[in-house]
């Protein structure tokens, strides 16, 4: 049993960093917003079936109502969605978890004011090494061919202010809410928000492939389902802190998946700015 408590942590963080990967397979045969949109319903659906199964809450006070909402429009609505359609618009897969990874040091240097937490030495300097080393990953990728544009820039970082927000959220307002039907809500109103994104812009193509069934049931059942429940059952275990120790290894994860799967390649500048940027991760999550 010691050794599935120390192993579940890595293999939380390997699904983590492999829902990069899978943003790229499921816009090949569907619109991107699309595909997710369909993805957050499908999960919804099924982590309430789960709930229920489970005999877990399947209620929320009206204050976590609205904060699991708030929580999955930042979190799925715009973090997903912002990493899902910059990858659509070319940002290579692996290289955009590096941008994405920065929330803890984001969410670190803003807690400082909003949440008057202090901000040590070794969480500047993971700041700065991290700052540095997003700017060694983009620059050689920047306005190229299969690299990145100022288009999915923005988008990446819209994702990085999602995930920074959603954090905050569930620091400041989230801490009682139930994990899975709060997850269920949170999939449920960012999904609802995507279908109707996608109706409006008139993208609502999605053929059925092997690709886009296989895709489909990875992104459901093993980066949204399986997650959410290794992650209750690390709360259960207090192994959390140890997920949160550990990632600063998504970015490298991800970009190997990448390498192997599209064959993805990163400079060697680039491969420095992959170290920087999990060395700064690191000395934050860890300080």
């Amino acid at each position: 049993m010691k050794k599935v408590i120390g192993a579940a942590p890595w293999i939380f963080i390997l699904i983590w960093s492999s829902g990069f990967v899978v943003a790229k397979y499921g816009f090949e045969d569907a619109d991107s917003l699309f595909f997710l949109a369909i993805r957050l319903i499908l999960a919804a659906v099924i982590l309430f079936v789960l709930t229920a199964a489970l005999r877990q809450p399947l209620t929320l006070s009206r204050t976590d109502l609205r904060a699991s909402l708030a929580i999955g429009i930042a979190l799925h609505g715009f973090y997903l969605a912002g990493v899902w359609y910059a990858i659509e618009l070319g940002a290579p897969a692996g290289l955009s978890s590096v941008i994405t990874s920065m929330q803890p040091i984001v969410v670190s240097l803003l807690a400082v004011r909003l949440l008057n937490e202090p901000l040590t030495r070794k969480q500047l300097l993971g700041l700065i090494c991290g700052l540095l080393g997003v700017f060694l990953v983009v620059l050689p990728k920047l306005s190229k061919a299969e690299g990145f544009t100022t288009e999915s820039l923005l988008f990446l970082f819209l994702a990085l202010a999602g995930s920074t927000v959603a954090t905050l959220l569930q620091k400041k307002i989230g801490h009682s809410i139930p994990l899975m039907i709060g997850t269920t809500y949170q999939f449920a109103i960012a999904g609802v928000g995507l279908l109707l994104i996608s109706i409006v812009r008139g993208r609502t193509r999605f053929e059925l492939t092997h690709t886009s069934f296989w895709t489909m049931a990875w992104a459901v059942m093993v980066t949204s389902i399986a997650a959410v429940l290794l992650l209750l059952w690390l709360l259960n275990k207090g192994s959390a802190a140890k997920v949160s120790s550990l990632l600063y290894l998504i970015p490298p994860m991800a970009v190997m998946q990448a390498f192997i799967l599209f064959g993805e390649t990163v400079t060697p500048i680039g491969v420095i700015g992959i170290v920087m940027t999990a060395l700064g991760v690191a000395l934050v999550i860890r300080s």
